[in-house]
């Protein structure tokens, strides 16, 4: 085996520490998004979603959502609408805390209700301010056959498909405050 020199030992540890200071805004935004967990979900998204001036029961269980693990999410949940005025308009509640383009719009970091209707191919899907029910911008979301399990709503990490799921249908979401 070969002895290897002082010079180039400490020009390897260089290196390795070199490769772990690399910023993930360098590796891409996608490289340091994880799932967030149940526990991060249930204290981050409201049991009483506020929407307008109404505190509307959200389904825990539908929770989803993606953190950076630097105190940065992206998550929804599922509104039990029923009994209130947003029932048959909104039927998800979303939350960035980070800027997102959503199709062709951007969202703020925010609060925001989302609701959907069936199209010709698929889903039309709206934002709308959580606050004031202002609508935000729409988006389609296609059949996605990439996608074999039907969920209520799900949130994909942006390395696996950059995608939000409602049901089989998808569509495109990026991070970061994309003109």
């Amino acid at each position: 085996m070969v002895a290897l020199s002082r010079r180039r030992i400490l020009s390897l540890f260089a290196l390795a520490l070199a490769a772990q200071a690399i910023s993930p805004s360098l590796l891409g935004a996608e490289a340091r998004w994880r799932a967030a967990t149940d526990d991060e979900l249930k204290s981050l998204l409201p049991a009483r979603a506020p929407v307008q001036q109404e505190r509307i029961e959200t389904e825990m269980r539908t929770a989803s959502g993606i953190t950076d693990g630097r105190g940065h999410f992206v998550a929804g949940v599922v509104l039990i609408t029923a009994g209130y005025s947003a029932d048959g308009k909104y039927s998800h509640f979303f939350l960035t805390q980070v800027a997102l383009r959503v199709g062709n719009f951007a969202l703020d970091p925010g609060s925001y209700v989302v609701g959907w209707q069936h199209i010709e191919d698929g889903l039309e899907v709206k934002f709308y301010e959580a606050a004031t029910g202002r609508p935000v911008g729409t988006v389609a979301a296609g059949l996605n056959p990439a996608i074999t399990r039907v969920e209520s709503f799900r949130i994909w990490l942006p390395a696996d498909r950059s995608v939000m799921q409602i049901g089989r249908f998808s569509f495109p979401y990026r991070i970061g405050d994309v003109p």
